[in-house]
């Protein structure tokens, strides 16, 4: 592998994390994961409310320092945690938390060489078992990628813990892998380097069909249980699609429009509060249209959306009236050097991204008057 972490031109890579452990209860295997990589000393990164959702007793590792996560995945916030972990003489990060904790914690412990756990608290991305993170703007703009050598020694899901969560977050994860089929078949046709750091594998393809299928069947059976805050096999099957399945598939199956919809979508203001997998979810069915798939396929994807109240139309991200010019921004940042866009098996210019956004807009609203009438289900993007 090049210093870059990029394999020759032939290669095809498929990466993972060293463990991965998911179950009710599992986070009180902390302490023994941890004596496994020989650290006595980590620095356990905590987002605010993971220290109120996870047992005390679980992040009472001997000889750890605890550090607040202050919100954002950014170049002065994994600064700031890095001179912590230099300070206290830190031999492993932990990272507790959601995707912008556990991307802090990747950005920290990959440089200094130091073995890194992932604890999700949530099953809103398919962050936690990949090599890459992503870094935003302190206005939650988003900036750029990060690549690392290798995956996280250990990821621990605790399904009690997932399930405590409010459900928007099942399900803005839920909208997060149902890209990861979309975008690693696309890739898979144009064979072109994933952030694994070769091209797809086959693999890679089959695991991404299988969270998509185990999406569909499951999800809403999955949102409803969380909503009395209860773990069921749908549960435990979607955590693993959200977090396992979507993980290994996006990272050595490939991306494509979808993310690259979602990354220029940040740079409107009225998009902040909507989460990652919520403004990936319209990504997705605005590279359906750019792609120009079937119609059973787009209407399979836009019902089932609907189903667990993911966004289908522009106005569920917070762009009600947005304008053609606005989109014009979106869609220029969604098509700059090295978006994943260009992964798409034809040229991709700013205008046909436009137009996919506003008729995936169109689509979405009919649809949902179609499918839903007057009876729907409360969105749970708004």
């Amino acid at each position: 592998m090049s210093e870059n972490g990029r394999s020759g031109p032939q290669a095809m890579v498929f990466a993972a994390p060293g463990r991965y452990v998911q179950g009710r209860g599992a986070v009180e295997g902390l302490a023994g994961e941890l004596e496994n990589l020989g650290a006595e000393k980590p620095l356990v990164l905590c987002d605010p409310v993971a220290e109120d959702v996870i047992p005390s007793a679980a992040l009472e590792v001997p000889g750890a320092v605890r550090v607040r996560f202050n919100g954002e995945c950014s170049p002065g916030e994994i600064d700031r945690v890095a001179a912590e972990a230099r300070e206290s003489g830190a031999d492993a990060i932990v990272g507790v938390g959601g995707g912008k904790t556990m991307d802090t914690a990747k950005s920290v412990a990959h440089p200094a060489g130091l073995p890194l756990v992932i604890v999700p608290t949530i099953a809103s991305t398919d962050a936690p078992t990949s090599a890459v993170a992503v870094v935003y703007e302190d206005d939650g703009a988003f900036k750029e990628y990060r690549f690392f050598a290798k995956n996280p020694n250990v990821v621990l899901v605790d399904t009690a813990i997932i399930a405590g969560a409010p459900v928007r977050f099942l399900v803005a994860g839920i909208g997060d892998g149902l890209s990861t089929f979309f975008e690693a078949d696309t890739s898979s046709k144009t064979k072109k380097f994933t952030m694994a750091g070769g091209a797809p594998l086959s693999a890679a393809l089959a695991i991404a069909r299988l969270c998509y299928d185990t999406l569909l069947e499951h999800g809403l059976a999955a949102r409803l249980a969380v909503e009395k805050g209860v773990v069921t096999p749908a549960v435990e099957k979607v955590v693993e699609a959200n977090t396992l399945l979507s993980g290994l598939g996006f990272e050595s199956g490939g991306l494509a429009a979808a993310h690259s919809v979602h990354n220029g979508l940040t740079a409107l203001e009225g998009t902040h509060h909507y989460w990652h997998g919520e403004k990936v979810a319209f990504g997705v069915l605005s590279m359906l249209m750019l792609e120009g798939r079937p119609a059973e396929v787009i209407e399979e994807y836009t019902d089932f959306c609907l189903s667990v109240g993911l966004p289908v139309a522009l106005s569920d991200i917070g762009l009600e009236d947005v304008s053609r010019e606005d989109l014009r921004k979106v869609a220029d940042l969604a098509c700059i050097e090295g978006e994943t866009i260009h992964n798409e098996p034809f040229d991709v210019y700013p205008e046909m991204v436009v137009d996919a956004m506003v008729a995936a807009d169109a689509f979405g609203r009919d649809r949902r008057s179609l499918v839903e009438g007057e009876a729907s289900l409360p969105a749970v993007a708004q």
